[in-house]
């Protein structure tokens, strides 16, 4: 039977909870009493709202005062799809060809079980850290991230909980470990238009308006609208239109309402406010006489950036130590809780490979999940100045 590093043998505990969104299923108690073993001081919180699930949620802590250093995740997945696929049970944690296979491997099960193998290794050499080590777990991120990391900042900041920099362990790498850290996300912003025509018959068009060819040059507007050119760290914002919806079974009958879902993946340009007006504009522009609404939802995902500097390069020195490459910093992909926590202090993202993620079959390598392992090791070291 093969030997399982301490991060590898935590991340197959964690693997055999099927934590789908929004159930704990016992990941965050497989935390909670390995970080107490070690003297974390740990805090279950369990957050509420209407027309959302309750969401458990783990605050872990060693030390006090300052530097604070927090590491990020979700112990949340996503449902498996059809399991008759899988080479596994989605929720075994079987181990083969030196990877280990689970619904959670690399988002982001692996990732919290590298960073805690870290932070306990880090502990049992030195003692509590000269500051304080903390973990932000919640059980929210692939939901509606309402009653996950936010409230849970909210409640540490009540608490007297200052941070100074955060690490959340978002599967980042594209091709190998170490070559992508994430400092910045772009915002994600949904919206719906709208145009408003009169029911009739296809033979008295006259006595009709038809809000088809309207809504098909509003789609066509806003998909071929160049926003912008990027920034520095931003590639430009894009917009795409998601569905046409005119819901008329009949071939004969003039709709009286046609309507086109768009998102809008934005960089720091923009906010939620200045592009609900650029959008407007747009569409206003494209309807014609025919009239529409907008509506947009509520956008909890705004535009970010951490600006390289003394904390990037200190992570990045350690990847690159141990992995043997220098992290490009980047800002692609989708939106993270890292969204939340960059109103409290400075927050990058590294962890394991995201080929799989969200596929059939997920797995992570056995090898870069202690790789990773090593480089939050390192990092601990370092940002402590361990002796």
């Amino acid at each position: 039977m093969i030997a399982l590093s301490p991060a590898v043998a935590l991340t197959r505990e964690l693997l055999r909870c099927p934590s789908v969104t929004p159930a704990d299923a016992g990941a965050l108690g497989v935390l909670e009493r390995t970080l107490a073993a070690a003297g974390f001081v740990c805090r279950r919180k369990t957050f509420s709202a209407p027309g959302t699930p309750d969401i458990d949620n783990l605050f872990a802590k060693i030390g006090t005062g300052k530097p604070h250093l927090v590491f990020a995740g979700h112990t949340d997945v996503v449902p498996p799809g059809d399991i008759a696929r899988w080479r596994f049970d989605p929720f075994s944690g079987e181990i083969a060809d030196g990877k280990i296979y689970g619904r959670g491997a690399s988002d982001m099960k692996g990732g919290i079980a590298a960073f805690v193998a870290a932070a306990l290794d880090y502990v049992a050499r030195h003692g509590a850290p000269k500051g304080a080590i903390s973990l932000l777990i919640t059980g929210d991120e692939e939901g509606p991230s309402i009653n996950g990391t936010a409230k849970l900042l909210d409640w540490a900041k009540g608490q007297g909980e200052i941070f100074d920099h955060c690490i959340v362990g978002e599967p980042t790498n594209v091709n190998a470990l170490g070559d992508m850290m994430k400092i910045g996300r772009r915002g994600s912003l949904n919206g719906v238009v709208v145009a408003q025509g009169r029911q009739g018959h296809v033979a008295y068009p006259e006595r009709a308006h038809n809000p088809v060819p309207a809504i098909a040059r509003i789609a066509a507007a806003l998909a071929s609208c160049r926003l912008d050119d990027g920034t520095a760290h931003f590639s430009p914002s894009n917009l795409e239109v998601t569905s046409i919806d005119v819901g008329n079974p009949a071939v004969n009958v003039i709709p009286a309402r046609a309507r086109a879902s768009f998102n809008i993946r934005f960089n720091d340009l923009w906010t939620p406010e200045t592009l609900q007006a650029r959008i407007r504009e747009l569409a206003l522009a494209a309807a014609g006489a025919t009239a529409i609404e907008l509506e947009f939802a509520p956008c909890n995902a705004r535009a970010f950036l951490t600006e390289p500097g003394a904390f990037t390069e200190l992570v990045a020195k350690a990847v690159e130590k141990i992995a043997g490459r220098r992290p490009e910093l980047s800002t692609s992909g989708g939106t993270s809780d890292a969204r939340f926590i960059v109103r409290d202090c400075e927050v990058l993202e590294f962890g394991l490979l995201n080929e799989t993620i969200h596929a059939v079959d997920e797995n992570a390598s056995l090898a870069d999940i202690d790789a990773l392992t090593a480089i939050y090791g390192l990092v601990l070291q370092n940002y402590f100045e361990a002796p």
